[in-house]
């Protein structure tokens, strides 16, 4: 017995097609928001302390005359900038990362296109 197919018309196909698609993505967008509901991983919710809310930092009242004293960046041994350093740990927390750059060292990029790039641009700029 031979098996005909249902239908032939383009347009049904990709009705059926979308909609199918339609569906598991509108069931995905569920199961993750139920993830994100029973999520043991979640810190619990803390209580507000003296009207501030649990996001928010509290207000200190600082009384001092002088400026903050300003920590001097440490020594780096592979002759790399202070700025460089401070630039990099700026990028690094503009994605959202905390923390502090421990160490910073060059890699070597011998043979690469970004080292040929950058010898032809210097060499075109003389």
């Amino acid at each position: 017995m031979e098996h005909a197919p249902v239908t032939t018309n383009p347009l049904i196909i990709m009705v059926i097609n979308m909609t199918v698609v339609f569906i598991v993505l509108v069931s995905l967008i569920y199961l993750i928001k139920l993830i994100h509901f029973i999520d043991p991983t979640k810190e619990p919710d803390q209580k507000p302390e003296d009207g501030v809310a649990p996001g928010e930092p509290p207000l200190v009242a600082v009384k001092s005359s002088s400026p903050p004293a300003v920590a001097e960046p440490e020594p780096v041994d592979e002759g790399i900038n202070p700025e460089v350093i401070a630039a990099i740990s700026a990028a690094i927390s503009a994605y959202g990362f905390s923390g502090q750059v421990k160490a910073v060292r060059i890699v070597n990029h011998e043979g690469t296109p970004w080292r040929a790039s950058a010898r032809f641009n210097n060499l075109s700029r003389k």
